[in-house]
């Protein structure tokens, strides 16, 4: 047990040479095992180690006692205990979450705090040491499984994520109930782990059993192997759909605050890379995937055959919608502007920054060609007469068109299908209420260059898209 978990956290990267690990303990056989195999480590690896126990407050007497023998567990192995206690009922009620997703989500927020709080000490970093073994993976991958899970659910619980590690991963029950046996280690029970209220316990008492007895009975094993693929090919995946949107990114004009794919492009790829584009999309608007599923990466694929215009709202606040040649995710609800959702309690109500422009003039020298950028454009200066101002829309904007007429911003961005929750978020150039610039869209037919032109004003947004100038 000792040696095999000293390999598996060599090879994952968890152990170095006078390192803090920070480990959860239960008072359950798997808790008391990694604190055990974690302290035989302790003189070789020069480790600093710690202990936390997490109290529920479910229980009542029965969780006093798991607190009361997890500290003496530490106690007895000279480790620092402490604990901390939590309301899982009440984050329950008040969040809309089963019991079990709530002590898991307050649990890990307790782990994080007292790792934090550690590492304010000194500044050194601290590791959490989890004591997931192998079983616990199996159960994961059927649970993902029987759930409609993609590949990232399929490929179970990973060895490290972020600071958290799992040292026994490698290790199943069976092993860590002999070793525990073999020292003579004591561990208590947990009664909720015999209930079949929870899913997870149905799988585990009820559906990997079956499966070992009446199948093959390393299943486990193997369907941790299975998922250790998995995870690899998530991964290929994944750095498949970056470098991708990286390449064939669709642009809205400046502060608009959405992030875009090339629709054409997208519509060529194969099918898993376009969903996997559109999930690294709804990561890089900064919610992750929560309450994020597959059903709605196909709602917003669905959006690769509609027309401009065409939206879908997801979770979170989200939405998604096609416009010209891309689609595009942000957090705005599609009926809103700036003013209303100030009000609102989600939506877009953000503030947004004008883009930084960047000016130079010159004299038009013959043989000069000015080519079609979306963030560089040139005006003949002389026909601009008063300050010139960066801001979003107002009433009684507008540009002229060829021939002297003139339309309206509004308007425009009607013809144009600009969803109306983006357009007091595009910034215009201006000059008072006549429009120079809808920035990222069109320019005024009043400022064009002509044979006529003397003098040229280039105007570039700092940060637009590389080389436009």
């Amino acid at each position: 047990m000792r040696r095999e978990t000293e390999d598996f956290m060599v090879r994952h990267g968890m152990l170095r040479e006078n390192g803090r690990i920070l480990a959860a303990l239960s008072g359950g056989a798997d808790s008391v095992c990694l604190l055990y195999v974690l302290a035989g480590m302790r003189e070789k690896w020069n480790l600093e180690i710690r202990a936390v126990h997490v109290n529920h407050g479910l229980r009542g007497q029965e969780a006093e006692r798991d607190q009361a023998f997890s500290e003496s567990c530490a106690r007895s192995l000279e480790i620092p205990f402490s604990c901390v206690k939590v309301d899982v009922r009440e984050l329950a009620v008040r969040e809309g979450l089963s019991e079990e997703e709530a002590a898991r989500n307050l649990r890990y927020q307790a782990f994080e705090e007292a790792a934090g709080h550690w590492e304010e000490e000194d500044g050194a970093p601290v590791l959490v040491a989890v004591a997931h073994h192998r079983d616990d993976n199996a159960e994961t991958v059927l649970h993902n499984l029987f759930r409609g899970s993609g590949l990232r659910g399929l490929s179970g619980i990973r060895p490290v994520r972020g600071r958290i590690i799992r040292p026994l991963l490698w290790a199943g029950r069976r092993e860590i109930l002999e070793f525990l046996q073999a020292e003579s280690i004591s561990w208590i029970t947990d009664s909720t782990n015999r209930s079949d209220a929870y899913t997870r316990n149905r799988i585990r008492n009820q559906i990997l059993p079956l499966i070992c007895g009446q199948i093959n009975s390393r299943a486990p094993e193997h369907i941790s192997q299975a998922a250790e693929r998995i995870g690899q090919a998530d991964a290929y995946l994944e750095s498949q759909a970056e470098a991708w949107l990286k390449e064939n990114r669709a642009d809205l004009p400046m502060g608009a605050g959405f992030i875009g794919a090339d629709a054409a492009a997208l519509s060529r790829q194969p099918e898993i890379i376009q969903a996997y584009v559109v999930r690294r999309m709804m990561e890089e608007t900064g919610e992750g995937m929560r309450d994020l599923s597959g059903v709605h990466v196909q709602a917003v694929l669905a959006l690769l055959k509609k027309q401009s215009g065409s939206r879908a709202d997801l979770p979170g606040g989200l939405w998604a919608f096609r416009q010209k040649d891309g689609i595009f995710l942000g957090r705005c609800r599609p009926d809103c502007t700036l003013e209303t959702a100030a009000r609102m309690s989600g939506g877009c109500a953000e503030k947004i920054e004008p883009p930084k422009l960047e000016f130079e003039t010159f004299f038009l020298e013959k043989g000069m060609k000015f080519p079609q950028k979306q963030y560089t454009k040139w005006f003949d200066y002389d026909k601009i007469q008063g300050a010139l101002s960066v801001r979003t829309r107002q009433t009684g904007d507008y540009f002229l068109l060829p021939g002297g007429g003139r339309k309206t911003v509004k308007s425009y961005m009607i013809d144009q299908k600009i969803p109306a929750g983006i357009r007091d978020r595009i910034f215009l150039l201006a000059e008072g209420s006549h429009v120079l610039w809808i920035i990222g869209w069109r320019i005024s037919e009043g400022v064009k260059i002509t044979s006529q032109t003397r003098r040229i004003l280039q105007v570039h947004v700092s940060g637009g898209k590389e080389n436009d100038r």
